[in-house]
């Protein structure tokens, strides 16, 4: 059986993948090899909503959130790769005074963040949407920085970027099951041969699950046709 090593070895080549490889290649870190069993993006990456919004309750996953939008306004001229980053902001329309006064308070939240939101009226709102119909609006919340990206895209600009930084994505590789000894994974069987790390990163999407399984953990996620 062919043997294989790498410092940081990555499982899935979808958009965490890929970005989890660029970030350790981009701080100088060497030797990362992504292992995807088939090719870049052809998990849930492809046909995800590419909807970019930051606001969320945690301050930590809203500044990942704000860290992805920096990111994405800068990839392509690091990469020379477009890939249809649109940032045309995020509209919150509040039909009840209820909402209203929830997006003011949102607004207060993001603003703890140094996330920038605005409270516009119903009209405002049109300037900026045409198709919306303001009858018994109360207001909107706008987020300027928001947008929407082709995800499939992304991910391919994020691998041409890890592999700038020295990272090897390898496609066609199956990972079959794990050796593990006193809690850690001393080896990674796949479909062409042994890998042997010193960092294992599980990001096999809607195949985690499964992938997890063989080391005893349950991940909380499936794929359901529909």
């Amino acid at each position: 059986m062919t043997r294989h090593a790498a410092k940081h070895l990555i499982i899935g080549g979808g958009i965490i993948g890929c970005s989890v490889a660029y970030h350790l290649a981009r701080a100088g870190e060497t030797d990362v090899v992504v292992l995807e069993k088939a090719a870049i993006t052809e998990g849930a990456t492809w046909h995800a909503a590419g909807l970019v919004g930051q606001l969320r309750s945690g301050r930590n996953t809203t500044r990942m959130l704000k860290k992805s939008v920096e990111l994405y306004d800068r990839l392509e001229a690091e990469t020379g790769m477009a890939f249809d980053w649109k940032k045309v902001g995020s509209l919150r329309l509040a039909a009840t005074k209820d909402r209203l006064l929830e997006a003011k308070r949102l607004a207060t939240m993001a603003q703890s963040f140094d996330l920038e939101m605005h409270i516009i009226t119903a009209n405002e709102a049109r300037d900026l949407f045409p198709y919306i119909n303001t009858e018994g609006l109360e207001g909107a919340a706008f987020i300027p920085s928001d947008g929407h990206v082709d995800p499939a895209s992304l991910c391919q600009a994020l691998a041409a970027a890890a592999r700038k930084h020295g990272a090897t994505i390898r496609q066609g590789v199956k990972v079959l099951d794990f050796n593990v000894e006193n809690g850690r994974i001393t080896a990674v069987e796949t479909s062409e041969g042994t890998w042997t790390a010193e960092t294992v990163t599980l990001a096999a999407g809607m195949w985690s699950r499964e992938i997890g399984a063989k080391l005893g953990l349950h991940v909380p996620a499936c794929a359901d046709e529909h």
